[in-house]
């Protein structure tokens, strides 16, 4: 009988190409789907609730998929993480409802981007975090997040050749921490939905209100332009993080 499993996952991104299966290259979802054939004897397509593109980590990645096997959700968690690479793990397995689908059933979904603030880089976890030598101005990009909370259209923070029907999509919470102790700024960001890129293209323009090369209400203007030529750069994937799914 078929059966519907639900999995939630942990990756390391630095080594891979991304979430989404290539022909060529190592990708997460195809480390998992490999990992699934080899348990099952059956080719299995993962249905995952968002694509993280390549050098992007997650905490809490969702996925599902669909197997004809007598193996419970509990041997197929341990034979998983057993075979895996140590860079993804397994946190959660569940049979659910046939009906349920990790893309089409999210209501909403937590990322993270972390940047170091301070004058040396670090380390340790320097493959977690965008080093940004200058001092930013934390106040000034608090005060530009605001613009972004709320139903907008955030064509001028998409990537270009964006899969999408449309631009719009509603920002239920944004918020950036400052840990002093250490220097990180940590930018929280939950919404229905998100652009391809959208997430580093606000935090690569939020950086450059931290710089002082624009100002809050130039931050609104950008995002009511509609313009992705007048944002800032792309900040860089390995900053990124996939926290959570809401279903």
């Amino acid at each position: 009988m078929l059966k519907n499993f639900k999995l939630i996952i942990e990756y390391d991104g630095s080594s891979y190409h991304g979430w989404q299966i290539q022909r060529n290259d190592s990708t997460i979802q195809g480390e998992i789907e490999q990992r699934l054939f080899t348990m099952t004897g059956t080719k299995v397509r993962l249905i995952a609730a968002g694509r993280t593109d390549a050098g992007v980590h997650a905490f809490g990645q969702v996925a599902n998929f669909f197997c004809d096997t007598g193996l419970t959700p509990e041997i197929l968690q341990r034979g998983l993480n057993s075979l895996l690479p140590e860079d993804i793990i397994i946190t959660s397995c569940t049979q659910v409802d046939k009906m349920f689908h990790a893309r089409y059933n999210a209501k909403s979904k937590t990322y993270q981007y972390r940047i170091l603030n301070r004058s040396i880089p670090a380390a340790i976890c320097r493959q977690y975090a965008w080093f940004v030598r200058k001092r930013l101005d934390v106040e000034a990009m608090r005060s530009a997040i605001v613009h972004i909370i709320g139903t907008h259209d955030f064509k001028a923070f998409e990537a270009a050749g964006s899969p999408r029907s449309h631009t719009t999509r509603c920002i239920m919470e944004a918020n950036l921490i400052d840990d002093c102790t250490t220097g990180h700024l940590v930018f929280t960001i939950r919404a229905d939905g998100f652009l391809r890129y959208m997430v580093r293209n606000i935090v690569g323009t939020l950086v450059d209100v931290g710089f002082g090369e624009i100002t809050p209400d130039g931050f609104r203007e950008i995002l009511l332009s509609k313009n992705r030529g007048r944002a800032g750069a792309t900040a860089p994937a390995h900053g990124l993080f996939l926290m959570n799914v809401q279903y």
